[in-house]
């Protein structure tokens, strides 16, 4: 029988210097060298990170307790599948920059990178006014439900550049080179800084990863109020995404429910929230309801896909 560790500053900076790690030889060694990622290599890493969080959660059961593990993959599992409709996202946004498809894991891997810290940042915070505000939790809960009801009856928007407020003092403080200049986000013409398209593009991911941060986050919460478990499983959901994307971005039309799932997922989640005082469900049946709902739109998904056209 193992002893019970303590979660230390030490096991915070160890699991931060094993992700920095990973993405160095992520980006030095497997990705040095601008390509396209074809399906069967990003399936095989979306296949490696989610073995490695299962590890994760595997240590987690034996060196802390089944508690901190089942909330770590309850809250991998809600961050993994609210990330499907970022992915969905970023497919827009490079259809219509027209980014190339080998640049299109280095502007992930920047975006991801910058992911990371500001989650970093707006995690630390949500716990804090969670630790010294017990109600914010239940703004929480009425805000997921109210996003889960915008998402449901939202149509289906598009990628609108031009109501960016961050590329619009991109544009007014930098100029912009009118084309891309390989994996560069910049360069330097006539002794001034130029942005590249590939920089507007990788601003466009990192605030749109902003604003779903804000739904995710509060969401794990509702699992949840552990830093560690609420960082470690947004930075599994997150490291996998890169790769998630070359497995999906060419299958958008198979999982056009998804987002109707993911409605009652955020809406399932504030409800919990909400009626925490009265009614406490166990994390292993919030697992359970989450999955059984994002597999159910996937099946309706697949079972009602439109059918080609036979001209």
């Amino acid at each position: 029988m193992f002893a019970e560790i303590t979660i230390t500053p030490w096991h915070w900076a160890g699991f931060i210097a094993c992700v920095l790690i990973f993405l160095a030889l992520d980006l030095g060694v497997f990705h040095r060298k601008a390509h396209t990622v074809k399906f069967k290599e990003a399936l095989a890493w979306t296949t490696v990170w989610f073995v490695i969080a299962m590890a994760f959660a595997a240590g987690l059961a034996k060196w802390k307790d089944r508690e901190h593990a089942t909330e770590f993959l309850t809250g991998y599992l809600i961050e993994l599948s609210l990330s499907m409709d970022n992915v969905f996202v970023i497919a827009m946004i490079f259809s219509y920059f027209r980014v190339p498809a080998p640049y299109q894991h280095r502007v992930l891997f920047w975006g991801i990178l910058g992911a990371l810290a500001m989650r970093g940042v707006m995690i630390g915070v949500g716990a804090a006014l969670v630790a010294a505000f017990h109600w914010v939790l239940y703004i929480f809960g009425a805000f997921l439900v109210f996003t889960g009801i915008k998402m449901a009856f939202a149509g289906e928007g598009g990628v609108e550049p031009e109501n960016n407020l961050v590329l619009r003092l991109a544009r007014r403080f930098f100029p912009i080179a009118p084309d891309f200049h390989g994996q560069k986000f910049f360069l330097i013409q006539d002794g001034r800084r130029v942005l590249t398209p590939l920089a507007l593009v990788l601003l466009m991911v990192e605030t749109t990863d902003l604003v779903f941060a804000l739904d995710s986050i509060p969401a794990i919460f509702a699992v949840t109020q552990k830093a560690f478990i609420v960082f470690t499983s947004n930075v599994f959901a997150i490291l996998g995404l890169r790769s998630l994307y070359f497995v999906l971005a060419n299958a958008i039309d198979l999982f056009r429910f998804l987002k109707y799932g993911l409605a009652v997922v955020l809406a399932f989640i504030g409800v919990k929230m909400l009626i925490v005082k009265w009614v406490h469900i166990p994390t292993t049946v919030a697992l359970g309801t989450v999955l059984g709902i994002i597999l159910l739109s996937i099946l309706i998904s697949l079972i009602l896909r439109p059918r080609k056209s036979s001209q």
